[in-house]
């Protein structure tokens, strides 16, 4: 290969440049080349290669003194010409940055919110955009107040936050009624992203059998559900609520009625709950079925209240081996202000049928939910008793005998009763021995019962004829005479059945039972 040369002389800063010929030729990557000589000066080489030859230009002697004129020359020049784009310094960009944020520090006050937490956030650089947040939250009607309760939430940009994240929950059937009352109880979720934050959430509930119409009232409900790990606190909870029994199929049932449980720790709330209920007496199986058919009361706070509650049975007569019955039949009484009610409901109980202090608490064992009744439908039944022709002294015993009296439906109770004179042909101690008569129905149980037992020329107790499964009373129609042991071990009246609350099945009559029908009488 050969390679041809050709120098270019420089003897002063302004280029001269020497007279060559150069082929059509392809340039590669220019090399600029310093070279130093004895005598101080520097000379600088330009060398071009190209295909087959290498182009040289003349050195250029760049002497420290010429060097030194031309760099004044140029400085000089420069100086003369504005630059067309300068660089604001470090301090000048921190100078503007903190008279920015002064200013929408300002306006904020001014309107009176509170920018005491936001140092830190990044915010708007503008009042304007700060004043569109604002007014944007204004419209999903959260107050200064709950801004000033909230205040990140201004770092949330319209369009690239909230819009987003309103759209979804929107979408997914959130009512926009219900709207500001979630953003005050979970503003997080404005923080939000929907691919990576909410809709992981809303696919793990439906994987817990919750339906994807009941996913919004849930949200509704709970919006703090939009903020757990899926592999935190909600696998634990649901994986133990198994583990005792609570049946997998229902589990579903049980977070959409109650999906705060999704946010109890096990180990803090949960399990301490259940193991106290076992303390009183209830089959762990049983506090399994009490929190399918009723998982609000795994809320109720266990120190503050459930303790609290079970000690002011005990004051108020209430035994210690009933505790568990009485709280399986109204698992509301351990989560309420009851010591009041209680008191209220004693004294009243006391002025209307003379009830002592040992009979309330039979009643309280057998009818738990009298602490709630109203006292107008008290007075109710209590006449209607009397319009029957019965005693103070026998009113006081039929209702310690069966409390559910003081709530049942009185076309019912009138019902039964105008059968019992017209047809049954008994004497009212028959009625004060087993009132728990007017809590069977008449049509299906009582009239046909009745019928059988007359037909065969039996005479036996109510409590004989009545207080007995179907299949049972067959049985005793087989018998030519009723043995005396029996009659009086039917004379019992029925308490309430733990076994009943373990077995699923429900009993849908057609007709109403004691508790169908309270007439509202609850002031829940």
């Amino acid at each position: 290969m050969k390679i041809i040369s050709c120098y270019m002389g420089i003897s002063r800063p302004n280029l001269l440049l020497g007279h060559f010929e150069l082929p059509v030729i392809t340039f590669c990557e220019p090399k600029l080349i310093s070279i130093a000589t004895n005598n101080g000066s520097r000379f600088i080489q330009l060398r071009c290669s190209a295909t087959d030859r290498t182009l040289s230009t003349a050195s250029v002697d760049l002497s420290s003194s010429e060097t030194n004129i031309g760099n004044k020359e140029y400085s000089r020049q420069h100086k003369m010409s504005p630059s067309l784009y300068t660089h604001p310094s470090l301090a000048q960009m921190r100078a503007e940055r903190t008279e920015n944020r002064a200013r929408v520090y300002d306006f904020l006050m001014s309107i009176g919110i509170i920018p005491d937490e936001l140092d830190g956030l990044e915010l708007p650089v503008t009042v304007e955009v700060m004043r569109e947040r604002v007014d944007f939250l204004h419209t999903l009607g959260l107050t200064i107040e709950d801004i000033n309760n909230y205040p990140l939430v201004l770092g949330c940009s319209v369009k690239k936050n909230m819009v987003p994240v309103l759209d979804y929950l929107g979408k997914l059937g959130v009512r926009k009624s219900t709207l500001t009352q979630f953003l005050r109880r979970y503003p997080q979720v404005l923080h939000s992203s929907v691919v990576v934050d909410l809709a992981p959430v809303v696919k793990y509930l439906q994987g817990m059998d919750i339906k994807p119409n009941d996913i919004p009232r849930v949200l509704e409900r709970y919006p703090e559900v939009l903020g757990f790990k899926l592999e935190g606190t909600m696998s634990t909870s649901v994986a133990y609520l198994v583990g005792i029994g609570v049946a997998r199929r229902e589990i579903g049932g049980v977070l959409t009625r109650y999906p705060e449980i999704l946010g109890m720790r096990v180990g803090r709330t949960i399990k301490p709950f259940v193991d106290y209920l076992q303390s009183l007496g209830i089959p762990q199986l049983a506090i399994a079925r009490l929190i399918e058919s009723r998982p609000h009361i795994l809320g109720f706070g266990l120190e503050e209240r459930v303790k609290s509650n079970v000690k002011s049975l005990l004051e108020f007569n209430v035994r210690e081996t009933m505790l568990a019955s009485v709280i399986a039949q109204y698992p509301e009484i351990i989560g309420i202000d009851l010591n009041p009610k209680l008191a209220s409901q004693r004294e009243f109980l006391h002025s209307v049928i003379d009830l002592d202090l040992v009979s309330f608490g039979r009643v309280v064992e057998k009818m738990p939910q009298i602490i709630s009744l109203n006292s107008a439908a008290i007075v109710k039944r209590v006449e209607f008793l009397k319009e029957c022709q019965f005693s103070l002294a026998q009113m006081r015993e039929m209702v310690v005998g069966c409390p559910q009296l003081l709530a049942l439906n009185l076309d019912i109770m009138r019902r039964s009763f105008d059968f019992f004179q017209d047809h049954m042909g008994r004497p009212l101690d028959d009625l004060v021995s087993f009132p728990a008569f007017f809590t069977y129905g008449l049509v299906s149980t009582v009239r046909p019962r009745h019928a059988m037992v007359a037909k065969k020329g039996l005479k036996c107790s109510l409590a004989w004829l009545l207080n007995c499964s179907d299949v049972k009373f067959e049985e005793r129609m087989s018998y030519d005479t009723i043995a005396l042991d029996e009659m009086e071990a039917g004379d019992s009246s029925s308490s309430f059945n733990m076994n009943a609350l373990l077995d699923n099945t429900r009993n849908n009559d057609d007709e109403e039972s004691e508790y169908s029908d309270y007439e509202d009488d609850t002031d829940n």
